[in-house]
């Protein structure tokens, strides 16, 4: 394999919204970087009939001088940025490529194979097999590595079984029987846009009731109405607040009540705009657990369901699971073995912990994005936290490299381990 001679400071894998974030403060701070990544690729993945869920306000990538934010390339396309008005993803994804253009060095699109410790920092594995070093790696890998699928579905054949955030476009469903299990905003959406495009679909929740997100109210609504449920980047309350606000704060909860709040803040529920589409679904079972599944002969899913009314069986041509993701370290790929193994981890799930800058235990190793939310916080599962993450992430980057400048960058665990990096790996 090709080893490149050079040593950068800072790797970042991943192109979507917090590794463009990450690289556009390593840019500005000067230090010598490489990302590597699709851009936006989960974002360009999602069918064209999709919408952000989110405010347009509350959905910029960071840079430091906030010179390039979302309204910013909308005013360059034409289009109002307006509070309470939903965006195409398409849009969005656009956005993530007219902000890397702006603010960072040219991506690398190769996808990272391994990352795996090295005297001195980290070698990075590409796909094709190129080499390279660098004395920090940021791992900013999206949800996509994360997807949950359930139990009874686990290990069945794509033909049959697919994640919400598997598809693109729907139009392949057209006429055929489709159950989506969930109950939140993928869900949802992904039923309604398989009705408009001629699929019979249905949808499986284990909740008892839907969940539907209001129409936000203004920005300007007077201070009493303000103070009683301020708007904040993840919706109205006192509770988003804390949330969006302070997720340093957050992380110094006890570990108990971090879970609590990860488990159960923000669940799931659908937009106020989406409602009035879904109404087209017709077939719509609530408290309803899946309990089996298994293929037909004749190429069809038999499904085993245990319902309010008790256990029933239906036949299907294909499920798509929108349930989400759980950041689980063990679903890392891309970290080495050893390296996996040896990080501190936080939570039942198993998610690395990370600390006061967004660094792992394994000195060197920074994380952003969904890895880091049950450390952080219900906002490090969306976009909004991006702005939290990029300035304090490279902050630590920069305080690890003037650190280790003195004593040859050379990487130790914590904890009292006194294994080198290499053969932890």
């Amino acid at each position: 394999m090709k080893t490149e001679g050079t040593m950068y400071d800072l790797v970042i894998v991943g192109a979507g919204p917090y590794g463009l974030s990450v690289a556009a403060h390593a840019a500005a701070h000067g230090l010598n970087l490489r990302t590597f990544g699709r851009p936006m690729e989960s974002w360009r993945a999602m069918p064209s009939g999709m919408f952000l869920k989110s405010e347009p306000w509350a959905s910029h990538l960071s840079d430091p001088r906030g010179a390039f934010g979302l309204d910013t390339y909308a005013r360059t396309r034409g289009v109002r940025a307006e509070h309470g008005v939903p965006l195409p993803v398409g849009f969005f994804a656009d956005y993530g490529d007219w902000f890397a253009r702006q603010t960072v060095p040219p991506l690398d699109e190769r996808l990272i194979r391994s990352v795996t410790p090295h005297a001195g920092g980290f070698e990075v594995v590409t796909g094709d097999g190129e080499i390279f070093r660098t004395r920090t790696v940021a791992l900013a890998v999206g949800v996509l590595p994360f997807m949950e699928i359930p139990g009874p579905l686990r290990g069945l054949p794509r033909g049959y079984v697919t994640h919400s955030s598997h598809h693109g476009e729907l139009d392949g469903f057209t006429g055929r029987d489709v159950t989506v299990v969930g109950a939140g905003q993928a869900a949802l959406e992904t039923a309604a846009i398989l009705t408009e495009q001629g699929a019979r679909a249905r949808i499986l929740a284990r909740s008892d009731r839907l969940n539907w997100n209001t129409l936000p109210p203004a920005l300007d609504r007077g201070l009493w109405q303000s103070l009683r449920a301020p708007h904040t980047g993840l919706g109205c309350g006192w509770h988003n607040r804390l949330y969006a606000d302070t997720p340093g704060l957050f992380r110094r909860l006890p570990a108990p009540t971090r879970e609590r709040i990860f488990g159960s803040a923000l669940g799931p529920a659908g937009a106020w705009w989406l409602r009035e589409r879904f109404a087209a679904v017709a077939d719509v079972r609530l408290a309803t657990h899946l309990v089996s599944a298994e293929p037909t002969d004749d190429g069809r899913l038999w499904l085993d369901v245990s319902g309010p009314d008790g256990p029933s069986a239906l036949e299907t041509d294909h499920v798509i699971a929108a349930t989400g993701f759980t950041p689980r370290l063990d679903r890392a790929a891309v970290l080495a073995p050893g390296l996996r193994k040896s990080l501190r981890t936080v939570g039942p799930g198993g998610a690395p912990e990370v600390g006061a800058l967004f660094e792992s235990s394994w000195p060197g190793l920074f994380l952003a994005g969904l890895l880091t939310a049950p450390s952080y916080g219900p906002s490090m599962r969306f976009v909004f936290g991006a702005g939290y993450t990029a300035g304090r992430l490279v902050r630590g980057v920069r305080q690890h490299l003037r650190a280790t400048a003195g004593r040859g960058g050379l990487g130790r665990p914590r904890s009292g381990d006194t294994r080198t990096p290499a053969s932890r790996a």
